[in-house]
């Protein structure tokens, strides 16, 4: 009876520490806040590299980007600060080096890495530049999304609870206005011990119709992306890697495979010393 009583005891405070879904995601949604919060008062390196590749796996077009990430009074600010890109033009390289540069008057590669670019690593209302919508995980993008919890494991050290999502809506391009962009399905490693993500993926749920791939020659797969965090200084968590891979298929003849990759470093935490100040908003 002492044996049984135990066990009971044992499990029934086993089950009182394991939290619930809804209390798990709760901590997460307020610790993004404070962590979108404490991230401004830091200032850190940013890489990019986005490369496009054709049908036949050469490649057409490759960017190397460099930012400072400064602290702003609203979302985040960055100043460019190397750029390195080049073409393929017949079978020679063409340099280039300044962010946008079009060849002759028709460059989609141009256009496209361009506007990935600045969509998908450049949010000016994302203090990491990253788009809150890619990654569902602040109070108001929960709202649009379920969640369910897969299970607990061990990921880099870290105990970790597996959490997957999926919109709310339907998966139909005519809903994603409605839905508030919430076109994700994936899954996030939310760190047990501190509410933080670790690792979330991202992937594409909704899909394009077959009248549009017909009639424009559009279609778009494998448009995911995933990004992982760390813990630095005092405490706080950065994005440190993001990254995706898809296929871009247009106006029937155009194909290409676009590859995005940003890596963050060298955090440095402001002080009132500081020589840099905080960034100014554009008027």
């Amino acid at each position: 009876m002492k044996q049984i009583a135990l066990l009971a005891l044992v499990t029934g405070s086993a089950l009182a520490q394991t939290p619930t879904l809804a209390s798990i995601m709760a901590r997460v949604a307020e610790n993004q806040a404070k962590s979108q919060d404490l991230r401004s008062n830091f200032v850190y390196d940013q890489k990019q590299l986005l490369r496009m590749l054709r049908s036949n796996g050469q490649l057409a077009r490759e960017e190397h980007r460099r930012y400072t990430v400064l602290p702003a009074f609203r979302g985040g600010k960055k100043e460019l600060t190397s750029f390195e890109g080049k073409y393929r033009e017949h079978n020679a390289f063409i340099n280039y080096y300044h962010p946008g540069y079009q060849y002759k008057n028709l460059d989609i590669d141009g256009q496209l890495i361009d506007q990935f670019s600045n969509d998908m690593m450049n949010d000016k209302s994302s203090r990491d530049g990253i788009g809150h919508d890619l990654f569902p995980l602040t109070y108001h993008q929960q709202l649009k999304y379920d969640f369910r919890l897969v299970g607990s494991e061990r990921y880099r050290g870290r105990e970790v609870y597996r959490v997957a999502y999926q919109p709310k809506v339907k998966p139909h391009l005519a809903d994603a206005d409605d839905s508030g962009s919430a076109i994700w399905k994936g899954e996030a490693l939310i760190d047990s011990a501190e509410f933080q993500p670790v690792l979330v993926t991202s992937t594409m749920a909704l899909r394009i119709p077959a009248a549009v791939k017909i009639l424009l020659g559009t279609d778009i797969k494998g448009l995911g992306f995933s990004v992982s965090y760390e813990k630095f200084c005092d405490g706080v968590w950065f994005p440190v890697s993001y990254g995706g891979e898809f296929v871009v298929r247009g106006l029937f003849l155009y194909k290409r495979t676009m590859t995005v990759s940003m890596v963050n470093s060298d955090f440095r935490r402001l002080d009132v010393n500081s020589s840099i100040a905080y960034a100014k908003e554009d008027q």
